[in-house]
C-alpha cells in the first residue's frame, strides 16, 4: 500500500503531467518533443515524483492495482491541504455521499465531520435513527468501527463500513468528553429523511423542525409553512437543534421566507472576491424564535446568523457548532467526485463564526427548558 506521503507526491505528479501536456510544444522529433524552458523547469522540479512511481512499479512486493494508486494519490493531494472539509471520493464513495444529499441511505444515521483534532466527530445523530436511539451525542468521537481504529483521515473508510444492508449490525466505539469510551452495537436501517416536521403548539404558535437541508427541504418547508399560516398561527418557532447543515441553496430559499429585504450571508474567496446572497421583501409577519445548540452547524448557522443580524427573530439555546467554510461539490467523468473548500462565509454583520459558533440571544443550557422559553418569548410578542 502506498504511504500517505508518497500518495501526495504521486498525486502532484499526475497534475503536473497534465499541465505539461497542455503547454505549447515547440517541436517534435519522432517520440521526442522539444518543450518550452518553463515546462522543462517544471519537469526538473518534480522529477523525483516520476522516479518514485517507477520504484513502486518495479519493487513493490505484489502486483500493484493501478486504479488504487491513482485514487490514493488524488486523496493524498487533497489531504495535503490539511483541511478536514476538502476530500476526494472514488466512485463508490461519491455515490454514497450523493445518496445522503438526496435524502435516503442505509446505515446508522449520524452526521459526522473530520475533526481538527484528528478524530471523526459527530455533528449530530439524525432524529429517530438507530444512532440516535443508541445514545450517540453531538461531539462524540468515533474511534473504532467493528473493532478497527479509525481517524479523521480515514473517514470515508469508516463511513463505508457503517453503511450497509438494513437489519445488519455494526459495532461503534466512541470517545466521549475526551475520557470515556463506549462500545455500541447498532442495527442498521434504511434512513429515509423527512427533513421537515411541523405542528401547532399552545396559543396557536406554529412549530417547524428542520433536521437537515437536503434537495427536498425547501419545498417541504414551504408546504408546511403554508399549512400553518392557513391556521392563522400567532408566532413561529423554528427548531434547528442538531441540524448539521446541508445544501446552501435550500437554506437560502428558506431564509428568504423568514427575513425581509437584506443579506442572508456573504462569502469571500482567497482572492478577496465577495459574493452576497440576498433576500427579498416578502417574509412571515409573525414573531419568530429559532432554537439552536452545539449540533446546529453550517447551513443552520447561516440561517441563524441571518435572522439575528437582520433582527427578524430571537435565537434561543446554546452556542452553535462553528463551521464557517463553504465547499464546492463536483463530479468527475468517471463517477468519482470531490469536495473542496472554496471560500469562507460571514454573517450579514461581518462575523466569521468558524471555530467559535454563534452565541444565542437567550442562552438556555437545560434542553427541556429551551422550547418552553421560546414559547414564552413568542407569547410576549403576540400582537
Amino acid at each position: 500500500m502506498i504511504s500517505r506521503k508518497k500518495a501526495v507526491v504521486w498525486g502532484v505528479a499526475l497534475v503536473l503531467i497534465s499541465s505539461i501536456l497542455t503547454m505549447n510544444i515547440e517541436l517534435a522529433f519522432g517520440d521526442k518533443v522539444l518543450v518550452s524552458k518553463e515546462a522543462f523547469n517544471e519537469y526538473k522540479k518534480y522529477n523525483k515524483l516520476y522516479s518514485l512511481e517507477q520504484v513502486i512499479e518495479d519493487n513493490y512486493y505484489t502486483d500493484v492495482d493501478e486504479q488504487n494508486l491513482v485514487d490514493g494519490s488524488i486523496k493524498g493531494l487533497f489531504e495535503g491541504l490539511d483541511d478536514p472539509y476538502s476530500q476526494y471520493m472514488n466512485k463508490k464513495e461519491f455515490e454514497s455521499f450523493m445518496q445522503y444529499t438526496e435524502g435516503s441511505y442505509s446505515g446508522i444515521g449520524v452526521i459526522i465531520t473530520p475533526g481538527e483534532d484528528g478524530y471523526i466527530t459527530v455533528v449530530s445523530p439524525i432524529e429517530d435513527s438507530p444512532g440516535f436511539k443508541a445514545g450517540i451525542k453531538s461531539e462524540d468521537k468515533i474511534i473504532k468501527v467493528n473493532g478497527k481504529d479509525v481517524t479523521a483521515k480515514e473517514m470515508d473508510k469508516a463511513i463505508s463500513i457503517m453503511k450497509g444492508k438494513a437489519g445488519t449490525e455494526v459495532e461503534i466505539t466512541i470517545l466521549r468528553n475526551g475520557k470515556e469510551t463506549i462500545d455500541m452495537k447498532i442495527k442498521r436501517q434504511e434512513i429515509r429523511l423527512k427533513t421537515v416536521k411541523s405542528e401547532v403548539l399552545e396559543d396557536n404558535i406554529g412549530y417547524i423542525r428542520i433536521t437537515t437541508f437536503d434537495e427536498k427541504t425547501a419545498d417541504e418547508f414551504k408546504g408546511q409553512l403554508e399549512e400553518l399560516q392557513a391556521k392563522n398561527i400567532t408566532g413561529l418557532i423554528l427548531d434547528l437543534r442538531d441540524n448539521p447543515g446541508g445544501l446552501l441553496d435550500q437554506c437560502q430559499e428558506i431564509t428568504d421566507q423568514l427575513i425581509g429585504e437584506g443579506t442572508i450571508v456573504y462569502t469571500k474567496d482567497r482572492k478577496g472576491k465577495t459574493k452576497y446572497l440576498k433576500s427579498d421583501k416578502n417574509k412571515i409577519d409573525v414573531p419568530l424564535a429559532v432554537l439552536v445548540n452545539k449540533g446546529s452547524a453550517s447551513a443552520s448557522e447561516i440561517l441563524s446568523g441571518a435572522v439575528r443580524d437582520n433582527k427578524e427573530g430571537v435565537l434561543i439555546g446554546t452556542t452553535t457548532f462553528g463551521k464557517g467554510l463553504v465547499q464546492s461539490v463536483r463530479s468527475l467523468n468517471d463517477g468519482s467526485g470531490f469536495k473542496l473548500t472554496v471560500s469562507q462565509y460571514f454573517t450579514p454583520n461581518g462575523e466569521y463564526i468558524h471555530g467559535k459558533g454563534i452565541t444565542p440571544d437567550i442562552v438556555v443550557e437545560d434542553v427541556d427548558e429551551q422550547l418552553p422559553t421560546a414559547i414564552e418569548n413568542i407569547k410576549k410578542k403576540i400582537k
